[in-house]
C-alpha cells in the first residue's frame, strides 16, 4: 500500500463517525451487546471485536491497521510502553527449560528481562556480538527457541545481518524478534527480511511530540492472535484510547519529521567530524561507519539519532560540554520535535568515570526540528568549554 494512503486513509471509515477528518477517541472501558448471542460470540473470541478496552478498542483498532501496514505485517498490537511490548513478545515465545540468544548490549529493559526475570523461570540467555552471524550459530543450543535482535541499537548503532540470521533461525525452527525503534518501518522493514515479530517504541518517532508512551508489536495474524489471547490480555498493559489517538496524530507528520531530522543530522554529523574536540562520530549511514555497507543494504535511511565520542580526559570536561548547551535538552528517549543529549557518564556512579573507556566519553545526540545552523552554533560554544 502507498505510504500516503496508509497514514491518511487506511482504517478510517469516516462515514461511521459523521465524516470527521480526525478519528474519534472512543474513551470507553466497556462495550454493550443487543443479545446474549452477540455477547457470547465475543466472550469466546475477543480478538474479533470490541468487548472490553483491555483487549480491543475502535480508536486503537485504526492505529493497529496503520502500524501493521507500515511494517508490511498482517497485524499489530499496541501497548502502554515499549518495555511492555518487549516483555510480552519475549514471554510469549519461551517456557521453562528454553534458551534465548540475544544480541549483546540490547535496550536496558530487554537486558533486564533476559538477565533477571527469565532465569527465575528456568530460561537462560546467551549474549553475542551480533556483528558476526557466525556468533549466533555458535550460540544456538538444542533448546534455543528465540533469537532477539536490535538493529541498529540506539547508542553505538551496531547492526546485525537480519536476512542471514533469520535464514539461520528458520532452518532450526527458532522464532526471531527484532527491536526496530531506531529505524521505524519507514526506514527498515524487518518483516521483509524474515523477522517473525517486530517491535518498536511508539513513544519516539511515531508519537513525535514527546507527550505519550507506547509500544508496538507486529507480525503474522497467527502469532499475534496467540499472543493476544494469552500474554497480551493477561498482562493488561494496553494503550489508552487517548494515547492511541495521539499516535494517530503523530503518524500524519511522521514522514516529513523523519526527513527533516535525517537531513539536519547528516549535516551536523559532517560538521562535528571536523571539530577538534570530537574524536569519533557514530551514525550508521555515515561512510566512515564500520557497517556502512550493511546499513545501506538493510536501511532506507537513518533519522536524527547519533553519538559523538569526545576528546576528554575527565568527567568534568564531558559535563562542562553537556551543561553548557543552551538549546539541547538533557533527557532520555528521542524522536520528538526537540533536540536532546544523553551523556553516557550520567549512568555511571559518582567517581566511576574512566577516560580510557571510550563509552564513558560518549554523548548521544538527537537532532529535532530546529534549524541546523542554530544547533551547530550551540554545539560550537559548548565544545569550546572542554
Amino acid at each position: 500500500m502507498d505510504l500516503s494512503y496508509i497514514i491518511n486513509q487506511l482504517g478510517e471509515d469516516r462515514e461511521l463517525y459523521f465524516n470527521a477528518i480526525a478519528p474519534p477517541i472512543m474513551q470507553t472501558s466497556n462495550f454493550a451487546f443487543d443479545t446474549v448471542a452477540d455477547m457470547r460470540a465475543l466472550l469466546q473470541d475477543e480478538y474479533k471485536g470490541f468487548l472490553y478496552s483491555r483487549g480491543n478498542n475502535p480508536t486503537v483498532d485504526i492505529l493497529r491497521k496503520k502500524l501493521a501496514a507500515l511494517d508490511g505485517a498482517e497485524d499489530a498490537l499496541v501497548f502502554g510502553s515499549g518495555a511492555a511490548a518487549i516483555f510480552v513478545a519475549v514471554l510469549s515465545q519461551v517456557q521453562q527449560g528454553d534458551h534465548v540468544v540475544c544480541v549483546k548490549d540490547p535496550y536496558n529493559w530487554a537486558r533486564q528481562i533476559m538477565e533477571n526475570i527469565l532465569p527465575r523461570f528456568g530460561v537462560q540467555t546467551t549474549f553475542v556480538d551480533g556483528a558476526c552471524t557466525d556468533n549466533f550459530e555458535k550460540a544456538i543450543q538444542p533448546n534455543t527457541r528465540l533469537i532477539y535482535l536490535e538493529s541498529p541499537n540506539s547508542f553505538t548503532f551496531e547492526l546485525q545481518d537480519i536476512a542471514a540470521i533469520t535464514k539461520l533461525a528458520k532452518t532450526k525452527g527458532i522464532i526471531t524478534i527484532l527491536d526496530n525503534s531506531y529505524s521505524t518501518p519507514l526506514y527498515q522493514q524487518p518483516a521483509g527480511l524474515g523477522i517473525d515479530l517486530c517491535l518498536q517504541s511508539g513513544t519516539k518517532f511515531i508519537s513525535g511530540h514527546s507527550d505519550t508512551v507506547a509500544g508496538v508489536l507486529t507480525g503474522s495474524r497467527e502469532l499475534l492472535r496467540k499472543i493476544f489471547v494469552s500474554e497480551f490480555l493477561s498482562v493488561g498493559s494496553v494503550i489508552a484510547p487517548f494515547s492511541a489517538w495521539l499516535l494517530l496524530r503523530g503518524l500524519r507528520t511522521m514522514e516529513i519529521r523523519l526527513k527533516r531530522s535525517r537531513e539536519s543530522a547528516q549535516d551536523i554529523c559532517q560538521w562535528l567530524k571536523k571539530q577538534p574536540q570530537v574524536e569519533k562520530v557514530f551514525y550508521p549511514l555515515d561512510p566512515d561507519f564500520p557497517q556502512y555497507e550493511l546499513a545501506q543494504q538493510q536501511m532506507k535511511g537513518a533519522a536524527g539519532l547519533f553519538t559523538i565520542q569526545l576528546k576528554a580526559g575527565s568527567a568534568a570536561q564531558v559535563e562542562r560540554f553537556c551543561n553548557a548547551l543552551q538549546h539541547f535538552l538533557m533527557a532520555v528517549s528521542w524522536g520528538g520535535h526537540e533536540s536532546l543529549i544523553f551523556p553516557a557518564c550520567a549512568a555511571l556512579p559518582e567517581g566511576g568515570f574512566n577516560a580510557g573507556e571510550p563509552k564513558h566519553r560518549m554523548v548521544r545526540i538527537y537532532i529535532g526540528l530546529e534549524e541546523p545552523a542554530f544547533l551547530k552554533a550551540d554545539l560550537a560554544q559548548a565544545l569550546a568549554q572542554i
